[in-house]
């Protein structure tokens, strides 16, 4: 059976009638390909990248697994419509606590249209993502059974500043988010996700590793998306804490380059993380 997934934080969402991403029980994500060439672009990538063997596999892991696609009713009801079918990295979870960050400081690719590129402008100038190489899109954190979850609007978020954004990452690996500012961070869970051998921030430098060598393409408005579950935690097992990287709309060839725009934002949100997990330790 096919739903609206309830995780997630940022993107085209199904609801009110709109186009989005539908889930069903096996653990797979349906992405409706997007318009003007864009879904056809990243399903191009997506077939590619399932096959290029240049692709480690310790740098495999940290994207979708890619089943194809697959003709679904839509979720706006216009219809049988092709979407992307993607692994659902948080199926196996309960109360995720998922962050997505848009990686770069500038998030239209070279080819894009003149109306394109004036359009990611604005947003990439009016957000973190210029100052700060990368930009918090939405985040979504479980709090405990009382509480539930704590997520801030799509409009909230757009306008975190840098400090809003260290928030935001505090809030992320805390016992205690809130919409309350007089409350601070915790950070209790900082070790246990952002820190050890396999957590986020180990993560995030073994795919940094990798695109400080790899010129086989160029992400732009691509995001990594932070996973964890924290009831995993207090029950002492483990977090399950994950990246992923999704949106492949405006990849482009490398043609021998680094992607240095990726590598920057990247090693930007790196270095925040390292100084949250060495301020909780």
């Amino acid at each position: 059976m096919l739903k609206v997934p309830d995780h997630q934080v940022a993107g085209h969402q199904a609801c009110d009638g709109k186009l989005g991403p539908l889930i069903d029980d096996s653990g797979h994500f349906y992405k409706p390909l997007q318009n003007d060439g864009r879904g056809s672009h990243e399903l191009a990538f997506y077939t590619s990248f399932s096959t290029d063997k240049r692709i480690p596999d310790r740098i495999r892991k940290f994207f979708p697994v890619f089943y194809g696609t697959r003709h679904l009713e839509a979720s706006d009801g216009s219809g049988l419509y092709p979407h992307l079918a993607l692994e659902d990295t948080v199926s196996s979870r309960i109360n995720p606590s998922v962050l997505d960050a848009k990686i770069g400081s500038r998030t239209w690719y070279p080819q894009a249209a003149e109306d394109y590129i004036i359009k990611c402008l604005k947003k990439d100038r009016e957000t973190t993502s210029l100052e700060l190489g990368f930009r918090v899109s939405g985040l979504r954190v479980y709090g405990n059974k009382e509480t539930g979850f704590w997520k801030p609007d799509k409009k909230c978020v757009l306008n975190f500043s840098i400090e809003d954004t260290r928030i935001a990452l505090r809030k992320f690996v805390s016992s205690n988010p809130s919409t309350d500012s007089d409350i601070k961070p915790d950070c209790s869970f900082a070790s246990t996700v952002y820190g050890g051998p396999a957590g986020i921030l180990a993560q995030l430098l073994e795919l940094k590793s990798w695109f400080e060598e790899q010129t086989i393409f160029h992400f732009y408005s691509c995001s990594v998306l932070m996973v964890y579950e924290k009831e995993s935690i207090l029950q002492g097992r483990n977090s399950g804490a994950e990246i992923k990287l999704v949106d492949f709309a405006h990849v482009i060839e490398g043609k021998g380059v680094i992607d240095h725009n990726f590598l920057g934002g990247l090693c930007s949100l790196i270095k925040l993380i390292s100084d949250i997990v060495t301020s909780s330790a």
